[in-house]
């Protein structure tokens, strides 16, 4: 039931939703932790997983920080620290040993590049868990949403849903449309409808993938 999370683009609110998933999870009683194997800049991603998850030490949640606020690649590059994606998948091993259920965090969106020919998306592959795309919902969604779903598809892994994540109070007419659109042309159900601020996930439709 471990997931991972990815998103139609930067700041799509893949963070805000992965707490609001593992603290649901863990209102249930299972023993759900938050996880961030690369994080780069702030480090406020990983500080709100390792809360949402008990009280974790940030380092044991987010194993690479990169200080640079760019691609894992280039920040790797930067700092003369470049990502060693045997490192990653030996740490996720570990982590997911100690954890019941796992909810990967990743950085940026599918194809963020990582190290020299690997990216995000072969991440994903390496830790074979099912996807969710984390949709910000405004214009141009419905595209990105396509493209993200068929890349996850075309890499063999299963998407198991669609969290559409309202950016704004305001309404128009694209952000009222998107939920229907978005289940017709991917395919792919929505799991849940999130908006910046809120604190409880119904936990249900994850429990039931």
């Amino acid at each position: 039931m471990s997931f991972f999370v990815t998103g139609t683009d930067t700041n799509a609110g893949k963070t805000w939703f992965s707490c609001l998933l593992v603290a649901a999870l863990r209102a249930e009683g299972i023993a759900a932790a938050g996880y961030k194997p690369v994080c780069c800049g702030e480090r406020d991603d990983a500080l709100l997983l390792a809360e949402a998850s008990g009280g974790l030490d940030p380092d044991r949640v987010n194993p690479l920080w990169l200080k640079a606020s760019v691609a894992p690649l280039v920040a790797g590059m930067l700092e003369n620290r470049p990502v060693d994606p045997a490192a990653l998948r030996e740490d996720f091993r570990r982590f997911s040993a100690e954890h019941a259920v796992v909810v990967v965090e990743g950085a940026g969106g599918w194809r963020v590049p990582l190290a020299e020919g690997y990216d995000m998306a072969d991440l994903a592959v390496d830790f074979g868990l099912p996807v969710i795309v984390v949709v910000g919902n405004r214009l141009g969604a419905l595209n990105h949403s396509i493209l993200t779903v068929e890349a996850i598809r075309a890499r063999g892994l299963k998407v198991a849903g669609l969290v559409l994540n309202q950016l704004s109070d305001e309404l128009d007419t694209a952000s009222i449309t998107n939920k229907g659109m978005l289940e017709q042309l991917t395919g792919v159900p929505i799991l849940a409808e999130i908006i910046h601020g809120q604190d409880f996930l119904d936990v249900e439709p994850f429990l039931a993938v």
